[in-house]
């Protein structure tokens, strides 16, 4: 069966050759036809060319000559002017080609994101579906000039195109998660049991029981891979009044930098102003408040006193033990003593959680 979203026939075929085609199975002439439907000739010939409108009054008299219902004729008429409207709209979006190499399309058609038709005005029209946005401008009002204020470090490869393009698939799947009315003081206390979910290392069992423990309270949690170009790893942002996006990339796919992103990204829901958008991965744009997000994830995760001992421990027997006694993955805390300097970047990661994206095992 077709479906009516994604048929979009590249012929516009006007009413008249319906009436063309049955004058020539009654064997009518346009004359004859013109003295039956009570038209003038040229009329009727306007009405076969396409050139005259099937108006409420000609649909009426199409049905009585030819029979069948006026509402085969009006929505003839209505579908041959839509196809005509996309036609014009596919020829104007050709002249904004030119946006689309600031998208990475090859990589959103892989995942799934979007089609990539053939022609440039109906790639143009795919790509503002997938924005939900009219034009290339309200894009750029709505995505790329936001974004031009976060600006990221000389280390890391940022694009606009990428990062919209993210944060937009985000907020599709988020609009997709059905979530009670944001409770505020019910996600605060929500977290210390979301912080349990760290011992738990398949993805499988801990991100559903993850997403409907904050969607009963109002927080849309989603998981989004970043494509080339955004080295985003966690953002929020509110989609209505009563509900916030908190999106992650598994941008460094490890446990530790997991969980530390949720729980700052949730920092920002909590105590941060909703007329902000927070990404991370590009620089803040207020360094106060991501400073304040990166200690309560970092107390959270780990309470101080605990954190006193991180210092003190070299094996990763000692880890484990830790870990055990406040009830979070070994792995997080081996980040802490990474990202403290206690012991380098290279020792105890056989404690941590490692993720890859299913796309990416079936690329390997």
């Amino acid at each position: 069966m077709t479906d009516p979203h994604t048929f979009r026939p590249d012929w516009v075929s006007p009413p008249g050759e319906t009436i063309e085609d049955l004058l020539e199975e009654r064997g009518w002439t346009q004359a004859e036809f013109a003295e039956r439907i009570g038209f003038t000739r040229k009329h009727v010939n306007d009405l076969v060319k396409g050139r005259a409108s099937i108006t409420p009054d000609t649909g009426s008299r199409l049905a009585t000559v030819f029979g069948g219902p006026v509402q085969f004729w009006l929505t003839r008429e209505a579908q041959y002017q839509a196809a005509l409207e996309r036609r014009r709209t596919i020829e104007a979006h050709r002249a904004d080609a030119g946006w689309l190499s600031e998208l990475p399309l090859a990589w959103m058609a892989k995942q799934g994101w979007l089609r990539r038709p053939r022609d440039k005005g109906e790639q143009v029209e795919e790509c503002l579906s997938f924005f939900g946005v009219a034009s290339v401008a309200s894009w750029r009002d709505r995505y790329a000039q936001p974004l031009a204020a976060f600006r990221a470090s000389d280390k890391v490869d940022k694009k606009i195109g990428a990062v919209a393009a993210w944060l937009r698939e985000a907020e599709r799947a988020a609009t997709a998660l059905r979530c009670a009315p944001y409770d505020k003081a019910a996600f605060r206390d929500a977290l210390p049991a979301l912080r349990g979910l760290t011992v738990e290392p398949d993805p499988a069992v801990f991100v559903p029981r993850l997403q409907e423990a904050c969607a009963r309270v109002g927080v849309a949690v989603v998981f989004v891979p970043a494509p080339p170009g955004c080295p985003v790893h966690g953002a929020t942002r509110w989609l209505a009044t009563d509900k916030a996006l908190l999106a992650l990339s598994l941008r460094y796919k490890s446990n530790d930098q997991l969980w530390f992103s949720f729980f700052h990204e949730a920092c920002h829901i909590l105590k941060h102003a909703r007329k902000q958008q927070f990404i991370e991965g590009l620089d803040g744009l207020d360094v106060e408040l991501e400073d304040e997000a990166n200690r309560f994830a970092g107390d959270l995760l780990i309470p101080p006193a605990a954190a006193r001992v991180l210092a003190t421990l070299r094996s990763a027997a000692d880890v484990e033990a830790l870990a055990a006694r406040i009830g979070v993955a070994p792995g997080i805390l081996v980040g802490r003593m990474q990202k403290e300097g206690w012991i380098p970047y290279s020792h105890l990661n056989g404690l941590k959680v490692r993720y890859t994206w299913a796309t990416e095992e079936a690329d390997g």
